[in-house]
């Protein structure tokens, strides 16, 4: 029933680990959550350690810790188009950062070891999510360290129907950072940043735009952060019309109602007869539905999805069509949330 490699072929995605839920801010940092809407975000380096990990399996997931130590940080991210100030759902999303010793995965760095750790070939603290009804990800990680000429920041790309739209990073206040950098293990024994946003490579030219919420969160012991990010274009849609992995044989839209609760229908439109499969996965990249219609006709075509038949609560899931012809196989994906 899981097949993961064929698995957000829209995003270049293959699959997924386990899923561990979030769950809501705390009130402190919804009440502290940026209103600079509508301003594009700057855009940035990706860096020195940044991967495509867009066909690995494992990297569609909103739990991105793997075995890090360090203090859990519950991050938020919401999508808008600066056109229009509207949310932009259905936007792949990657996001990766160094640990609490200042090591990144996938390469060899220093760090603050004194030498050179090899990390090739992991994946920790890397991550990738698709934008929901509101234009928000959610990834839970660690707070990540400062380190040398660096302060403390995350990394993300924002990609729209797999064209890259968007590279920036965000940071953090100073002053609570630094608190958590001089009381906290491991964070500790390194202390607090030396180098300051105004002498940072990236943010020395301004950070209003990057600079994300950090509030503690009560339950976890860890962190909440939230930011709102300004992406080039309109929003409502992180979709293009040119859509060229569905081969041109269908055209799939936003399922209805969205956000949703109980039930929801997909409309798609089939250029010809075609086997449909309409597949429901979560957001850990396991398949967890389907439902499947034969030999439907050339047209307008919608497919009830009712989650409680398919032995599945209400929350956000993707949803992905297969469609099998004459001509060939194509798959193309959205998100579909549910409703508060």
């Amino acid at each position: 029933m899981n097949n993961r490699r064929d698995f957000l072929k829209l995003t270049g995605l293959a699959g997924a680990a386990a899923l561990v839920p979030i769950g809501s801010l705390s009130a402190a940092a919804k009440k502290s959550e940026s209103s600079q809407s509508c301003v594009l975000i700057p855009n940035e380096t990706a860096g020195p350690y940044p991967l495509d990990l867009s066909k690995n399996s494992a990297i569609f997931r909103q739990d991105i810790r793997e075995s890090q130590a360090g203090l859990q940080l519950n991050l938020r991210l919401k999508f808008v188009g600066v056109d229009n100030c509207l949310p932009i759902p259905n936007a792949r999303i990657d996001v990766w950062h160094c640990n609490a010793n200042g090591n990144y995965s996938g390469y060899t760095t220093n760090g603050h070891s004194g030498g050179s750790q090899n990390f090739a070939g992991q994946t920790w603290l890397r991550g990738i999510q698709m934008t929901d009804a509101n234009g928000e990800v959610e990834f839970v990680t660690i707070v990540p360290i400062w380190y040398s000429g660096r302060v403390v920041h995350i990394h993300f790309q924002v990609y729209l129907s797999s064209v890259l739209q968007a590279t920036s990073q965000l940071t953090f206040p100073v002053a609570t950072a630094n608190h958590i950098f001089t009381t906290v293990a491991p964070y500790s024994q390194y202390g607090a940043d030396p180098s300051s946003l105004s002498s940072d490579n990236v943010f020395s030219d301004g950070y209003a735009l990057q600079m994300a919420t950090l509030t503690p969160n009560a339950t976890t012991g860890g962190y909440d952060s939230y930011l709102e990010v300004g992406v080039k274009g309109a929003g409502t849609s992180g979709l293009r019309n040119v859509e060229p992995e569905t081969g041109g044989q269908f055209k799939l839209g936003q399922n209805f109602p969205n956000p949703y609760k109980n039930r929801t229908t997909i409309p798609f439109t089939l250029a010809n007869t075609s086997d449909v499969t309409v597949e429901i996965w979560d957001l850990s990249g396991i398949k967890v539905g389907e439902v499947r219609k034969n030999e439907l006709s050339a047209g307008e075509q919608n497919v009830l999805v009712d989650l409680g038949s398919l032995g599945l609560p209400n929350g956000n899931y993707v949803y992905q069509l297969r469609v099998v012809n004459q001509i060939g196989e194509f798959v193309q994906c959205r998100m579909m949330t549910s409703a508060k």
